[in-house]
């Protein structure tokens, strides 16, 4: 065979690869449309269910008429459009995963098929609890500690008969500025969705971590040593995502921590298959680990 011939012939498989990555990348941006297409649809009543957190703490802090505005023409237009892609995204994740599935399958061995399919599986699963928990418990705290500091209730209390807010230029009270909180659609949304993809990026955590043990990048006793380390960095974490409040902060550190703290369990056990596997095929021995141990504890003992 010709040089030439060979030349062809290595060219022939990376046109297939790069045939099937193009199928699989316009099946993936097709499911992202059609996801955006379906969350615009209910735009609506998918802000509605976003603004929940800072409509309940309006309500607890006396607003009986909890109001939001747009002050730009397009601007709730946009506001739609961002809700449309981050709904879009997380609706088309399983069938984006499966065609990034489907492009590297080929070209894993049997077991290793098997350890990358769960995480296929586990990494939106997290991904949702996370949000969820930014949702459900730290928008709301998030809400509470930034309204807190408007005095609703003395402005509440000058509200005329119908209970609407006055309107500009309205006396209501001798002296004094009312402070009041005129809310922005996309500027509290902006508050809430960069809470949940922060909560959903961190929940990733295990999944990272596990992987990089899998590939051999980690081991359990080296995230154990770096532990100190770990916890500077979470608390820098927790002060850059969330609102400057101690609460807040605290509740993102102790979920991140417990999250790193399952990650090392979760790298011991992948460690502890691996040394078992390599004991089953005759590239472990244990006596030369335990040399290599004592060697390590006794660092004087080295050359002798």
């Amino acid at each position: 065979m010709s040089h030439t011939e060979e030349i062809e012939d290595s060219s022939a498989p990376l046109i297939e690869h790069l045939a099937e990555l193009r199928t699989r990348l316009i099946r993936a941006v097709m499911a992202f449309l059609v996801g955006m297409i379906v969350c615009f649809t209910f735009g609506g009543q998918i802000l509605d269910f976003l603004l929940i957190p800072i409509e309940n703490t309006m309500r607890e802090l006396g607003n009986p008429n909890p109001v939001m505005q747009y002050t730009a023409p397009q601007e709730y237009f946009f506001t739609l459009i961002r809700i449309s892609m981050v709904g879009g995204l997380a609706l088309s994740f399983p069938v984006i995963g499966y065609q990034l599935w489907r492009f590297v399958a080929p070209g894993l061995y049997k077991n290793e098929k098997n350890a990358f399919l769960p995480f296929l599986i586990a990494s939106p699963a997290l991904f949702l609890l996370g949000a969820s928990f930014a949702h459900l418990v730290v928008v709301p705290l998030a809400m509470a500690f930034f309204l807190g500091f408007a005095d609703l209730p003395s402005y509440l209390a000058a509200l005329v008969g119908n209970g609407d807010v006055p309107a500009a230029g309205t006396a209501v009270k001798d002296s004094g500025i009312d402070i009041v909180f005129n809310g922005k659609v996309n500027e509290t949304l902006d508050i809430t969705l960069k809470m949940i993809v922060a909560f959903g990026l961190c929940f990733q955590l295990p999944v990272l971590l596990t992987l990089m043990g899998k590939a051999g990048l980690v081991n359990a006793e080296g995230l154990g040593n770096v532990r100190k380390y770990a916890v500077v960095g979470i608390l820098l974490l927790a002060a850059l995502v969330t609102p400057p409040d101690v609460i807040t902060q605290l509740i993102l550190f102790v979920v991140v921590y417990g999250l790193y703290e399952i990650s090392i369990f979760l790298v011991s056990r992948v460690d502890k298959k691996r040394e078992a596997k390599l004991r089953e095929e005759g590239f472990y021995d244990d006596e030369e680990a335990e040399d290599l141990a004592d060697i390590e504890e006794d660092p004087e003992n080295n050359g002798k």
